[in-house]
C-alpha cells in the first residue's frame, strides 16, 4: 500500500519528488551497471518505484532513511526464497545491494510483468501453505512480529488527525492488547509473509502467481497470514463467499472458526485504520476514508462501505 507524498526533504536532505530523486536514480543505476535513461516513475509514496526501460527491472528508493538493515534482510529473504524455488519476486543476481545514495536506500527487483495483474485468492492460499511449510535458516535473522509494538509506534506518529480520534484509537488499542495477550494460537509458530493479501500476489508474465512485497517477513503465529483474506471477505465484502471458500479449501484451515478470530480481526483492522491515518494530509480521498473507518469503529456499522486502499 503506497500513498501520495508530501514531497518534503528526507534522508540526506534529498527532496522526495521526481526532480529531487532523479540524481539518486541515476547514480544508483550507474553503480549497479544499469541504464536509467527513460525510467518510468510508477509510484511516489513510502517508496519511489521506477520501471527501467532498458531491462525488466524495478528500482525502489525508500523514503525512510533508517530502513537499510530492513532492506538488507529483505534482499536476503528474496535470494533465499529463490534457492528454495519458491514463487516470489526476485532480485537481479548480478547486483550487489541495497545501495545507499544521497542518504536513501535503493533496491533493485526483477519486474514481474509490464502491467499489474493480480493472481487469485486460491493461489494466495497455495503459496501461503507452501511458505508455511518452509523452515527458514537462522542466517536470515527474521524478527519476531510484535503487532502491539507496531500498532503503538503507528499511533504515536499520528499527527494529522484530531485529538479525539487519536484518543479513541489509543483506548481501543489498549483494550485489544489485553484480549490479544489471552489468545491461544493453534497454527504452528514460524515464518510469515506479514502482509499476505490479494494485493501482494501478482501474475508473472509467464502465467504463474508470485508473492511480492517481502519487507514484512517475520516469525509469528501463522494466523497472521490468514487474517486479511478472512476480514476482506467477512467484514468488507472485498472477496466473495466462493472466493473465501476456495481460500479455506486450498490452505486447509478456516480462521473464522478459531475462537480468537474476532480479536485478531479487530487488531488487524485497527492497524489498517492507523496506517490510513498517516495518509489523511496527503489526499482528500484518504481523509474521507479514514473518517468513514473511524466512524465504523465507533458505531460497529458500515464496514461494508469501506473502500480498499
Amino acid at each position: 500500500m503506497i500513498s501520495g507524498s508530501s514531497g518534503g526533504p528526507d534522508g540526506g536532505g534529498v527532496a522526495f519528488t521526481a526532480e529531487g530523486l532523479a540524481p539518486v536514480l541515476r547514480e544508483a543505476c550507474a553503480t549497479a551497471g544499469l541504464d536509467s535513461c527513460g525510467a518510468e516513475l510508477l509510484r511516489l509514496g513510502s517508496n519511489a518505484v521506477y520501471r527501467l526501460t532498458s531491462l525488466p527491472v524495478i528500482v525502489r528508493i525508500a523514503r525512510d532513511p533508517s530502513v537499510l538493515a530492513e532492506m538488507e534482510r529483505t534482499v536476503s529473504v528474496a535470494r533465499w526464497l529463490e534457492t528454495q524455488d519458491f514463487p516470489a519476486t526476485r532480485v537481479p543476481a548480478s547486483v550487489a545491494q541495497p545501495l545507499v545514495v544521497g542518504g536513501l536506500t535503493v533496491t533493485f527487483w526483477e519486474s514481474v510483468q509490464e502491467n499489474e495483474e493480480y493472481a487469485t485468492v486460491g493461489e494466495l492460499a497455495d503459496l501461503l501453505r507452501r511458505l508455511h511449510w518452509l523452515e527458514e535458516p537462522e542466517s536470515l535473522g527474521l524478527p519476531y512480529f510484535d503487532p502491539l509494538a507496531k500498532l503503538a509506534a503507528s499511533l504515536d506518529g499520528l499527527d494529522g488527525i484530531s485529538g479525539e480520534d487519536r484518543t479513541f484509537l489509543e483506548e481501543r488499542a489498549a483494550s485489544l492488547a489485553k484480549d490479544y495477550d489471552r489468545l491461544g494460537f493453534v497454527l504452528p509458530f514460524g515464518m510469515i509473509h506479514g502482509d499476505a493479501s490479494i494485493g501482494n500476489i501478482l501474475r508473472h508474465r509467464d502465467g504463474h502467481a508470485v508473492l511480492i512485497d517481502l519487507d514484512g517477513f517475520a516469525l509469528a503465529p501463522r494466523e497472521w497470514d490468514l487474517i486479511q483474506t478472512a476480514i476482506f471477505y467477512d467484514r468488507y465484502g472485498w472477496h466473495t463467499k466462493a472466493e473465501y471458500a476456495e481460500f479455506v479449501h486450498r490452505y486447509g484451515f478456516d480462521l473464522m472458526n478459531w475462537p480468537g478470530y474476532e480479536t485478531l480481526a479487530d487488531l488487524r483492522e485497527l492497524m489498517m485504520v492507523a496506517w490510513l491515518g498517516h495518509q489523511v494530509t496527503t489526499s482528500e480521498r484518504s481523509a474521507a476514508e479514514f473518517a468513514r473507518r473511524v466512524g465504523s469503529l465507533r458505531t460497529g456499522e458500515g464496514r461494508d462501505e469501506w473502500g480498499p486502499f
